[in-house]
């Protein structure tokens, strides 16, 4: 088992910026990706960012550019650094981890943007 603690969210003017937390305790062997998700009210979840354990990253079309992911992988934490953030990034952000034949989300985290 995995388990995720995810932090730094909260509300931000448009413009700012936030960085967002993701640490990975339990079983973390095998992670083999992390990665940030985000769910705005009445819409699907999407993908934000990806990295991979080798460090290949992607991202979604509308953060590039203003969003960057990285990992400690040491430390089994995954990182979101969000700028220029716009009112359309307000959503719940969570955290997935994907280990071989498992998927564990965090609990999510509000990231408010106001205009």
């Amino acid at each position: 088992q995995v388990q995720l603690v995810e932090s730094g969210g909260g509300l931000v003017q448009t413009g700012g910026s936030l960085r967002l937390s993701c640490a990975a305790s339990g079983t973390t062997g095998s992670i083999n990706a992390m990665g940030w998700y985000r769910q705005a009210p009445g819409k699907q979840r999407e993908l934000v960012a990806r990295i991979t354990s080798g460090g290949s990253t992607n991202y979604a079309d509308s953060v590039k550019g203003r969003f960057t992911i990285s990992r400690d992988s040491a430390k089994n934490t995954v990182y979101l650094q969000m700028n220029s953030l716009k009112p359309e990034d307000t959503a719940v952000y969570y955290c997935k981890v994907s280990q071989v034949g498992y998927i564990y989300w965090g609990q999510g985290t509000q990231v408010t943007v106001s205009s």
